[in-house]
């Protein structure tokens, strides 16, 4: 059955100190679903309580300049007026990894983490902002893990980026040391991939870049996130590196689907879109029965599709705002 319109939220409104550990997510109780929320059957709005910009407003709250953005097309990203309503993320649908150490989400400028278990406790998740590669310095895709973690390191700007600032008019020196105007930020983790990837933090002069492709190619946090990831992650820790720019998942007997843009020199259609997000529908449905199965015939998983709201998917894949947007409620 389709959602009906019955299934709408309510609002709520909090001052600009109102939340505290913004980017904990208890995971959900049922194993099989994948959307996880912060403030249940909510629209988390604050209201400006001065004139300010939305990445001040995403500094505030650990979001991205880009997801704050999406949420918030009326807005003015540089002049968000006193009293103003700004809209904040709730929901998100996990990436479609293993549930275990870092996964970088590139499409969506996210990182989630699972920190081990606690005796007594409800698994947790954590999700912060990041920034990725630009079109001419991808951040590589695939499964790898930490092998260092280096605190108050030192920049050795590689050749071809000396060269690049050079041409800029910004020249670089061989070694930034430590300090606020280290790209590095303070603290550091090194990938095992070619090429010397990197989870880093950021230097004050770059800190509204969090959560946009702007960097070499590494991975840049909020200085706070970092230092808490840092302190958190042993060496070893796997990393799962993927581009999931549409996600789908269940929630309660409801099914989500979360849609983003594409990244900077990608392209890819309506039409596209909606074939990737019918075949993760499939999927979603067919394994929540139980007997979902990598052979699948398309036949086979066509005949269990359910009868989605087929609107807003649609709207979802056109909007790409981010947010998760209900399809389709099973009966129980």
């Amino acid at each position: 059955m389709k959602v009906r319109p019955s299934f709408a939220v309510s609002i709520l409104l909090f001052a600009i100190s109102g939340i505290s550990n913004a980017t904990t997510y208890t995971l959900p109780e049922n194993s099989n679903d994948s959307v996880i929320t912060q403030f249940h059957d909510e629209v988390p709005l604050m209201r400006a309580e001065q004139s300010e910009t939305l990445p001040d407003v995403a500094r505030r709250f650990l979001l991205g300049q880009t997801e704050i953005v999406r949420l918030n097309p009326d807005v003015d990203r540089w002049h968000v007026k006193k009293d103003e309503i700004v809209r904040l993320s709730n929901r998100r649908i996990l990436p479609d990894t293993p549930h275990e150490g870092i996964t970088l989400n590139i499409a969506e400028y996210r990182m989630y983490y699972y920190p081990p278990t606690q005796k007594g406790t409800a698994p947790q998740v954590m999700s912060y902002a990041h920034g990725i590669g630009r079109q001419d310095w991808k951040t590589p895709l695939g499964k790898t893990s930490i092998v260092r973690k280096v605190k108050d390191p030192s920049w050795h700007p590689p050749e071809s980026i000396r060269r690049e600032h050079a041409a800029n008019g910004d020249p670089l020196p061989a070694v930034v040391p430590p300090g606020p105007h280290n790209p590095l930020g303070a603290y550091k983790m090194h990938l095992a991939v070619p090429g010397g990837y990197l989870i880093h933090g950021t230097d004050i002069d770059k800190i509204y870049g969090i959560g946009m492709q702007i960097t070499h190619g590494c991975v840049r946090m909020y200085p706070e996130d970092i230092e808490a990831l840092y302190h958190s992650v042993p060496v070893g820790t796997s990393v799962y590196m993927v581009k999931q720019a549409i996600k789908v998942g269940w929630l309660d007997n409801t099914l989500y689907i979360e849609a983003h843009p594409d990244l900077e020199g990608e392209e890819t259609t309506l039409e596209q879109k909606l074939d990737v997000a019918l075949k993760l529908i499939q999927k979603a449905n067919i394994a929540r029965d139980g007997v979902y199965a990598a052979n699948q015939s398309e036949t086979g998983a066509a005949q269990n599709m359910p009868e989605f709201d087929r609107e807003a998917l649609k709207q979802a894949l056109t909007v790409l705002d981010g947010n998760p947007v209900a399809l389709y409620q099973r009966l129980l």
